[in-house]
């Protein structure tokens, strides 16, 4: 996928929290993927609901350019080959689950305020893993992935340029440490509200991934560039047999 031709949808990746005070609620999303349902499990009072969602058939076609021995992959709106995933430094699972990502994308509009697992076709990407599972012979085990959410306000007046080098070169130098399986952000809405993620092998990449100079130069410009950020840290446990998934803040 090419990067948005508007560069005001660049939002700037891995850097440290500038404003903490909008937090996401203490909440943990659980999908089933057999059962069709959903339930949030608050932290605060336990209390729990069911909502019925619709079936999505696991019955998909693989991606079609899409090959398992492959060296390298495009897990961000970033084309060129420094900004791509470097597959020969991961394990199966996280390989198999890099080449599901690349299927994700946003279901409603309003991605850059809804909840997290409902902003998204989690349904098709997990059944596109549990399709290379089955075309891999592996056995799919519970595993978390360090997720990191950022949600933004841009200001009105900014070098949008600069701000689009800023986010490219800070996900280079993510690709180069390793471990970063997805790079997404949306295109700022009318208020200027915008939506990014990374999904992760571990934190420690994360960490690793985020401690370049080009980092550095993004955390002082968002300074100038946002009216407001947030970073929201957390794990996406996604359950035995990909069937079952749910984000869960990060201990």
């Amino acid at each position: 996928m090419a990067a948005p031709a508007d560069p005001i949808s660049t939002t700037i990746a891995h850097f440290k929290v500038l404003s903490n005070h909008d937090r996401a609620p203490l909440h943990e999303m659980q999908h089933n993927a057999r059962s069709g349902a959903r339930s949030q499990v608050s932290l605060l009072d336990n209390a729990k609901s069911e909502v019925e969602r619709p079936r999505v058939s696991t019955d998909l076609l693989l991606p079609a350019t899409l090959k398992l021995d492959a060296a390298h992959l495009i897990s961000s709106p970033y084309l060129d080959f420094s900004n791509q995933l470097d597959l020969q430094s991961l394990d199966l699972p996280y390989k198999l689950f890099a080449f599901a990502l690349t299927a994700l994308h946003p279901i409603r509009g309003d991605y850059a305020t809804a909840p997290y697992l409902e902003s998204f076709n989690w349904s098709e990407v997990f059944a596109i893993l549990r399709a290379f599972c089955v075309e891999t012979g592996y056995q799919w085990q519970e595993l978390g992935f360090y997720t990191v959410i950022f949600r933004s306000t841009l200001q009105p007046d900014i070098d949008r340029e600069r701000l689009g080098l800023l986010d490219k070169k800070s996900h280079e130098e993510a690709c180069a440490s390793g471990g970063l399986l997805k790079y997404w952000f949306g295109t700022c809405n009318e208020e200027r509200r915008n939506l990014a993620t990374c999904l992760w092998r571990s934190r420690e990449d994360a960490r690793a991934g985020g401690s370049g100079p080009w980092h550095a130069q993004a955390r002082a410009a968002a300074r100038t560039m946002y009216e407001s950020i947030t970073f929201h840290v957390h794990k996406l446990v996604v359950e035995d047999g990909a069937a079952a998934w749910r984000l869960e803040e990060f201990q």
